[in-house]
């Protein structure tokens, strides 16, 4: 079976070092390891990676240059998945990532990085197409999101389980955290896929597209 293969952009050696070690010891090919803009627009483009784990602020403006490199080859190569990593909580670049609604997206901040499985976990779902988004960055978009239709249809408690799907949660976990059984899980899935116009398809990808207009609308 192929490793994922993974371009890592970090400016900070120790940091970058760090993940490099972290994910070639959880299975990971890692292609290409810069530091800064330039270089990760590069080795995006050229190497084409499973998943692309990046620091919003890179060389040489040190401003969001890791994040529009990594917007330049997500329109360059459709489709690919990135992984941001950010110091806080920056509500324009969520913003930006979430822009051309394709899910394969992730935004943690830097502290995630610290729990090594929870890190690795959130690396597998932006590479497989889901989403990965850091519960402080939800609660910042979701904020003043309740007026806008269709979310305004779902209630409280489906609310909830599209908050955890945001997360990257599956339907075990949010059971687990809700204290709902699998089968009350399952249901209100189904009624938020229905609220929200999704028709019959793959689960999977009904996930992505709900969680992606639920955040969506919190950047209107």
């Amino acid at each position: 079976m192929l490793k994922p293969r993974v371009v890592i952009g970090e400016d900070l050696y120790l940091l970058r070092d760090g993940l490099v070690h972290l994910l070639t010891a959880h299975d990971f090919d890692v292609v290409a390891a810069v530091e800064s803009g330039p270089e990760l627009l590069k080795a995006l483009v050229t190497e084409r990676p499973d998943v692309a784990v990046v620091d919003v602020r890179l060389p040489p403006t040190f401003t969001d240059e890791g994040l529009q490199a990594a917007l330049a080859a997500r329109r360059a190569v459709p489709g690919l998945p990135v992984l941001v990593l950010s110091q806080h909580v920056e509500q324009l670049y969520a913003r930006e990532l979430l822009a051309d609604g394709t899910g394969a997206i992730g935004y943690l901040l830097k502290d995630r990085v610290f729990n090594a499985d929870q890190f690795i976990d959130a690396v597998r779902r932006v590479a497989s197409g889901g989403t990965a988004m850091d519960p402080e960055v939800i609660a910042k978009l979701l904020a003043s999101n309740a007026r806008h239709e269709p979310l305004g249809r779902l209630t409280p408690r489906e609310r909830e389980v599209l908050e955890l799907m945001a997360e990257g949660r599956s339907n075990a976990a949010i059971s687990a955290r809700l204290f709902l059984s699998d089968s009350a899980v399952a249901k209100h899935t189904a009624s938020i896929f229905a609220k929200l116009d999704l028709a019959p398809d793959n689960d999977d990808n009904r996930r992505v597209l709900a969680v992606l207009a639920y955040l969506n609308a919190a950047r209107s």
